[in-house]
């Protein structure tokens, strides 16, 4: 059977998966419709430029921009050898995606390398997110600016929550969030890029979510996480994995990186609480970190 390169082309183009080519120098050379789809940047927008211009720019779960030390791609250009990775993609948003990435030599017919292939993968459970949503939109739960739960739906849901370690016994604790100088950015960028940031910033919190954790806006620039059956150490690497993957997020503004960060307040719902002692709690260490410093997390 012979296939003509239209045939593999369309092959590749229709995977379920992003898939793109780079040569020796990392520069795009092809990127199929899956990686459109995952990464939000158009084959248009990505051939012939370096993966690393601030179009996918992989970090790991610890914040590490890996194009500028540990990058799978070079690695596996330079050995030859494959390499397995999960990683923290940047959308065109924005937000951080965590995707699962396979990278593999590109060879001649000599065996020379002459580029590589990276495969990815969303691994954010976004079907879950989206039939979330829904659910959300028909009873109006939902914030219209960032499509995450609204104030509503989380005082509800800390109730149900309350109640069911009150009951079972199953801990939960809480992440409140706020953006960092968030006035600055809109009075220096206008309220347009506020929301935009707004939303790259639920972006990464909704992409990186347990089907069963509830992220939403409180308010303003305020976001509370809530986290079912964790330990306060799972609590604190959890809120510190977000903390750093907003950190190393950003939108393009007239060519410049606008990047954000957050600080957090972290704790574990107690017996005798309430919704409002347990959001006091938590926004009392959210303010401790504001007076730390910012950009970081405090828990208790």
């Amino acid at each position: 059977m012979y296939l003509s390169k239209d045939s593999y082309k369309k092959i590749i183009d229709d995977l379920r998966d992003g898939l793109y080519i780079v040569d020796t120098d990392r520069k795009i050379v092809f990127w199929n419709h899956a990686a459109e789809r995952i990464s939000g940047y158009s084959a248009e927008e990505v051939i012939g430029k370096p993966c690393a211009d601030n179009i996918l720019c992989h970090v790991d779960d610890v914040g590490l921009n890996l194009c500028c030390s540990e990058c799978p791609l070079a690695s596996t250009i330079d050995s030859g050898i494959p390499h397995d990775a999960q990683v923290f993609l940047h959308h065109k948003n924005g937000h951080r995606i965590p995707v699962l990435v396979r990278v593999i030599p590109l060879t001649d017919d000599t065996g020379q390398v002459i580029g590589g292939v990276e495969m990815f993968s969303d691994n954010s459970g976004q079907v879950d997110n989206d039939d979330r949503l829904k659910e959300l939109e028909k009873l109006a739960l939902l914030d219209g600016l960032t499509q995450l739960a609204n104030r509503r739906y989380l005082d509800r849901e800390l109730e149900s929550r309350i109640e069911e370690m009150n009951r079972y016994d199953i801990p939960f604790g809480i992440l409140f969030m706020d953006l960092d100088d968030f006035k600055t950015i809109n009075d220096r960028y206008g309220h347009d890029t506020g929301d935009r940031v707004l939303q790259f910033v639920a972006g990464t919190l909704s992409a990186n979510s347990r089907p069963f954790d509830l992220y939403g806006r409180w308010g303003g620039e305020e976001f509370v996480g809530i986290i079912r059956n964790v330990s306060n150490a799972n609590l604190k690497h959890m809120g510190q994995r977000l903390r750093r993957l907003v950190e190393k997020s950003f939108v393009l503004v007239e060519g410049e990186a606008l990047r954000v960060t957050i600080s957090i307040g972290a704790t574990m719902a107690v017996e005798n609480d309430t919704v409002q002692t347990l959001l006091a709690r938590a926004d009392g260490l959210m303010y401790q970190s504001k007076a730390a410093g910012k950009n970081r997390l405090t828990i208790g």
